[in-house]
């Protein structure tokens, strides 16, 4: 039923009841409190004056001591205080007197029946034996407070002596009225304070679903504002923040992503559509009749050889990248890097005679796959051959620093830029865009390289070599 209404409300409901509750158990222990006192206090007044009364209604000369029992009169002695009617019957109810002591136009009280005494005392020490009721009026809406008792001296005879309630009732009535008063106006200050209270709580838990809203409508730069963690809504909004950074920066590197994704199939359609052309054009002048021809022939033949092979490298490199992306686990064997490049400088200075190769190799074991290691050696070679002029001085070094393998390959060229040293591991990425693609590749050999690297647990950067020049670094952890 509260599920249907708002957290406001049923929070104010909850408080208004807990407060109504809680004067309604006030007052009610404060009337009921009151109401005994007032009873005791004519309970104590019946006490004291009923010694009077039984003097007027039991008169010595008269009495069981004066040898018979009388009815007795007390038209001459002065009315008992707090005392306004008295009556003497028999045991079995018969009235023997009875009359007003104060007054006289009241109705009188309705005597019971019958009335309950409290068991003798086994002591049999002759005291008077009373009983305490709340009796209504035989007409009317008054009531009294009668005292019952049994003289032992007179064991045949029980004395009623009553006072009116009339000034309880009204002092009680007038109680009820002002607490009554009291509940409702300190009701109505609770609701209206627990209303202030539970808007002003309530008001980060308003400002998170504006928040949210504007969200949803696609500004995900949005925050909650004065999100502090005192309180456990602004310890919501703090992990609200804290996600909502978290998913801008998914979603801004699923786009980044996605942007990576369409440029890498637009450039490799771009890098295979070159080849296919090329194909397609030899076998359409084999077609034309160069199969008649021999240097036709050959030059179609050989034409079609080259860049079926150059279009198988291009895809066996974008299979590799696809595999290293996927997380495919390489094979893990101790490699001694230094080996690696060794190799890799021997086979750079017969493939390219007139440039000078230095080479500073530590030995150093690493764990990873040695293809793949050579692949990385070869394509830092590769890239100076493709950048830089003939002639052009190269460095290659292993080293090992901080218990990790440093290979670097350092040359004299023409260097790049800082925003250059950041992109040149990007696939595709040439420096000189419009370098021809049979100097300058396809922009796939350092992305291999820092693919590779990153799969044996380390990185490659670039940087440009002081004094000109750049240096390209792959670091990967030596083998425990």
């Amino acid at each position: 039923m509260l599920g249907r209404f708002s957290l406001r409300a049923r929070l104010l409901f909850g408080v208004v009841l807990l407060a109504a509750v809680g004067l309604a158990v006030a007052d009610a222990a404060t009337y009921v409190s009151l109401r005994s006192f007032q009873l005791d206090q004519v309970d104590t007044a019946l006490d004291a004056g009923h010694v009077q009364v039984e003097h007027m209604a039991y008169p010595p000369t008269h009495g069981f001591g004066g040898g018979g029992d009388s009815t007795g009169g007390i038209a001459d002695v002065a009315p008992a205080q707090g005392i306004d009617w008295y009556a003497v019957t028999t045991l079995g109810g018969q009235v023997v007197s009875k009359g007003f002591l104060v007054g006289g136009d009241e109705a009188p009280p309705k005597l019971p029946s019958r009335v309950s005494f409290p068991a003798r005392s086994d002591d049999h020490s002759g005291r008077e034996r009373v009983a305490y009721l709340t009796v209504s009026a035989a007409s009317g809406d008054d009531s009294y407070r009668v005292r019952a008792s049994i003289d032992p001296i007179r064991p045949g005879r029980i004395l009623f002596v009553a006072a009116s309630l009339n000034g309880v009732d009204e002092t009680l009535h007038r109680l009820m009225l002002v607490e009554l008063l009291v509940s409702v106006a300190v009701l109505i200050a609770i609701t209206a304070l627990g209303l202030w209270v539970v808007r002003l709580g309530l008001r980060p838990l308003r400002q998170i679903e504006a928040t949210a809203a504007t969200i949803a409508s696609g500004d995900l730069s949005r925050r909650v504002e004065r999100a502090e963690p005192k309180t456990e809504v602004g310890r919501l909004g703090l992990s609200l923040n804290a996600m909502l950074a978290q998913i801008e920066s998914a979603f801004k590197a699923r786009e980044e992503s996605e942007g990576r994704l369409r440029r890498f199939i637009a450039d490799a359609s771009h890098e295979l559509r070159t080849p296919l052309a090329a194909i397609r054009a030899y076998a359409e002048l084999f077609g034309r009749g160069a199969a008649t021809r021999p240097d036709d022939l050959e030059r179609s033949m050989s034409g079609i050889s080259r860049e079926s092979e150059r279009m198988s490298v291009l895809v066996d490199d974008l299979l590799l990248l696809a595999r290293l992306d996927e997380g495919r686990p390489l094979e893990r064997a101790p490699v001694d890097l230094a080996e690696i490049a060794g190799e890799a400088v021997d086979a750079a200075r017969v493939v390219d005679r007139d440039r000078p190769i230095e080479a500073s190799l530590e030995p150093v074991v690493v764990l990873g796959d040695r293809d793949r290691l050579r692949q990385v050696v070869d394509n830092l070679l590769a890239n100076v051959r493709a950048h830089t002029p003939p002639g052009t001085e190269v460095e290659v070094g292993v080293h090992s620093i901080d218990g990790k393998a440093v290979l670097h390959v350092s040359d004299t060229g023409p260097g790049f830029t800082e925003e250059e040293a950041t992109q040149v591991f990007q696939r595709f990425y040439r420096v000189d865009s419009s370098r021809a693609r049979a100097s300058g590749g396809v922009g796939l050999g350092l992305s291999i390289v820092a693919a590779v690297a990153q799969a044996h647990g380390g990185d490659a950067t670039a940087r440009s070599t002081a004094g000109g020049g750049a240096t390209l670094v792959v670091t990967i952890p030596i083998a425990s």
